[in-house]
């Protein structure tokens, strides 16, 4: 006689239930469009301006082997060791003193070492904001800040600008009418568009920040790669601004990407709850390569190594602005900036940057869509060139494709 086990037929017949679904903000928030395009556009036969990459040939490859090498040698147990939450001590005193010595009074207890300065921005995401919380960003804005308070579930408005960035009047009437928690700007050869806000506009926008109570992010990865002009002091060392803004540095375009080493300088209660998010974030940033860098800064000139830096960007700067007019159609305009990274291009309205660009990359010439860049209405005729990566010659060699396929892709669809 058969036995039918009913419980055994029923496990094996049932059908399985889907996983709960994911979270609503990391459905409603995209991924990064220019590491959509970097993977596009990874062909060695493709010249990318897309990317926001440093020149690799100019990193200082044996001053940073020669600081992990002495760091191994003398403190091997503590380099591999887990360190505290707010970072290496002696990290934290040279990224102070350097602080100091640019004209902001630092100790190394107002600093916060993270992973990267793109982790401080989700660092004070968590701190700072709730679901439905107001943030101002400039227009247009840092893609990847854009992200950061998007996962935070932050209502992002953009605040009007012109060519010398965030206009105080508008941000002014933002924050009477919205009562935003936060601002967001990168004053200092912004990304994407290079610009550098004046010293006046700083002061105003600080003024606004303690009459209205305001938080003032300020991202500032690019300031030290200047190659022209007088630099101007950060909003956070003005009078109305010190007790209020938080300041994001950074390794990646100075030394190297891959060292993740960024920091923050924020007021006691901030930095506190920063260090609190970080510790639920990854514990600390790792101890080897925070010892190797303060090694590095005690044992080389960072200011030395920069202004070779500059001098080739510089060059690289002057190729791409010499190469544009001939490479656009008429009626496009760019910025000039003195420093920093990357430039802006609006084409004539008819343009649609982010439709081009599949035909403008079988050219072997890549940008970044200005479209993504925008919190709120994206103007589709804008693009993003970076023009640190490539050499002069390159540069110009892109460019002549970047025409190419421009008038290619314009003729076809006439």
């Amino acid at each position: 006689m058969t036995v039918t086990d009913n419980a055994s037929t029923a496990t094996a017949t049932a059908v399985t239930a889907p996983p709960p679904p994911l979270a609503a903000r990391t459905r409603s928030t995209g991924g990064s469009p220019v590491r959509d395009i970097l993977a596009v556009t990874a062909r060695p036969e493709v010249i990318n301006f897309a990317g926001g990459l440093p020149a690799p040939e100019l990193f200082d490859t044996d001053g940073i082997a020669a600081a992990y090498r002495a760091v191994f040698a003398e403190t091997p147990a503590r380099a591999l060791q887990y360190s505290t939450t707010e970072g290496e001590p002696t990290l934290r005193a040279a990224l102070a003193a350097r602080t100091s010595a640019r004209g902001l009074a630092t100790d190394a207890d107002d600093v916060l070492v993270t992973t990267g300065s793109q982790q401080a921005l989700s660092l004070l995401a968590t701190a700072l904001l709730e679901p439905g919380d107001t943030v101002l960003v400039e227009r247009p804005c840092y893609l990847a800040a854009l992200q950061a308070f998007g996962l935070a579930g932050a209502r992002v408005l953009a605040v009007p600008g012109d060519e010398d960035g965030t206009d105080p009047g508008a941000l002014e009437e933002l924050v009477v009418r919205e009562r935003p928690k936060l601002l967001y700007t990168v004053p200092t050869f912004s990304n994407p568009t290079g610009r550098t806000m004046p010293a006046a506009r700083r002061a105003a926008v600080a003024e606004a920040a303690g009459r209205y109570g305001l938080w003032i992010v300020e991202d500032d990865p690019y300031g030290e790669l200047r190659f022209e002009g007088e630099r101007v002091p950060w909003i956070a060392s003005y009078e109305g601004a010190r007790d209020r803004t938080v300041l994001l540095g950074s390794f990646s375009k100075v030394m190297a990407p891959g060292l993740r080493l960024g920091w923050l300088r924020a007021p006691d209660g901030l930095r506190r709850a920063c260090a609190v998010a970080k510790q639920a974030a990854d514990l600390h940033t790792p101890t080897v390569n925070q010892l190797a860098a303060a090694r590095y800064l005690a044992d080389n000139d960072l200011d030395a190594h920069v202004a070779r830096v500059t001098a080739a960007y510089r060059a690289r700067r002057d190729a791409m602005l010499a190469g544009l007019a001939d490479a656009l159609p008429a009626g496009a305009a760019w910025t000039r900036p003195e420093g920093g990274m990357f430039l802006w291009v609006r084409l004539p309205d008819s343009y649609d940057t982010t439709a081009l660009l599949p035909d403008v990359v079988r050219h072997d010439v890549a940008y970044v869509p200005g479209a993504p860049f925008h919190a709120d209405d994206p103007d589709r005729a804008t693009l993003r060139l970076c023009f640190v990566t490539q050499t002069p010659d390159e540069i110009a060699e892109g460019l002549r494709r970047l025409g190419e396929g421009l008038r290619a892709a314009a003729h076809r669809t006439a």
